[in-house]
């Protein structure tokens, strides 16, 4: 388990290594800020979201614990509100939702409701497990990855060592220590190639609940299109996607093709002030000496965040 000593160990080596107080952890020569600024990588949001389900405890977790049946869009914001803040925020906010995420975490506790693969009926789940929130923490960097280069030029293989170096960083922030994560980016995604096959990773009937109702919809105007659940869909491991219940039939496979297509072409001649993220756009501002972010970014806040402005103490 990550106690809050070893969060604040971890925070230490953020510090050491960010970029500054204003830049924050990251700041804007790092591939961090390159990849994570692309509204693009909501591509992977849905996929990210299905690999944490597979995991029994995060769903199990999610089904006791989250308002995600009662506030879909509330979770959408609080989750990209905790993870742009640690990218873009200052360090002070950056540190700050690091430790809103621990404390949140401390309060997710239970038992499992019934046996899913190895975890047994009865026994316990904490969202500070190491192991959990290793994968957490991977299915959020390699969605994002997987996203940005199914439309933009992808990655060198440098590109992505230094991607993952970074990323490393990133995971400090969830309470991760070195000897916690792959050292390099081939055991990155090893380690990931192995939990797509391992038992570890079983589809649960509350994990396959969830997934209805995310992208199935109780309610038709928070559905996502058909595109989207089909390229989802295709982005999963085989044995997942058929334990969540997703068809792939012909005339899903073309509504993602066309629409993958259509992205490729229309998504790279964006202006700027569209294609970026509105918590980017702000760091940038920030770092220009501006106190506020304009009008322009505050609309993109409350899209991505819920609200106009990510470096505000609350």
């Amino acid at each position: 388990m990550v106690a809050e000593k070893d969060l604040e160990s971890t925070l230490d080596q953020v510090r050491a290594n960010a970029a500054g107080p204003v830049a924050g952890v990251f700041g804007p020569d790092t591939l961090t800020w390159r990849i994570d600024r692309e509204a693009v990588i909501f591509l992977g949001a849905g996929r990210a979201l299905l690999l944490q389900l597979a995991h029994p405890w995060v769903a199990a977790a999610i089904a006791e614990h989250s308002r995600t049946f009662a506030d879909p869009i509330g979770r959408f914001h609080r989750t990209f509100d905790i993870v742009f803040a640690m990218v873009f925020g200052s360090l002070d906010r950056a540190l700050l939702s690091s430790r809103q995420l621990h404390r949140r975490h401390s309060m997710i506790v239970g038992e499992m409701p019934e046996t899913v693969g190895p975890f047994a009926k009865g026994s316990r789940y904490c969202a500070k497990d190491i192991p959990s929130l290793r994968w957490v923490h991977a299915t959020l960097v390699e969605s994002a990855l997987l996203a940005h280069d199914l439309v933009l030029p992808p990655l060198s293989a440098e590109e992505r060592e230094r991607y993952w170096t970074e990323s490393r960083l990133f995971g400090a922030l969830f309470g991760l220590t070195a000897d916690d994560l792959p050292a390099d980016w081939s055991g990155f995604t090893a380690y990931t190639a192995a939990m797509a096959h391992s038992e570890t990773l079983t589809v649960s009937p509350a994990a396959r609940e969830i997934a209805a109702q995310v992208f199935g919809g109780a309610r038709p105007w928070l559905r996502p299109p058909r595109w989207y659940r089909a390229l989802t869909a295709r982005m999963l491991p085989e044995r997942l996607r058929v334990g969540f219940g997703f068809g792939l039939d012909a005339r899903d496979t073309r509504s993602a093709d066309r629409a993958l297509e259509w992205v490729r072409r229309v998504y790279p001649r964006l202006p700027d002030r569209l294609r970026y993220v509105g918590p980017y756009q702000e760091a940038q501002a920030r770092l220009r000496g501006e106190v506020q972010p304009d009008w322009m970014i505050r609309c993109l806040n409350r899209a991505w965040i819920g609200r106009p402005q990510m470096d505000v103490r609350r």
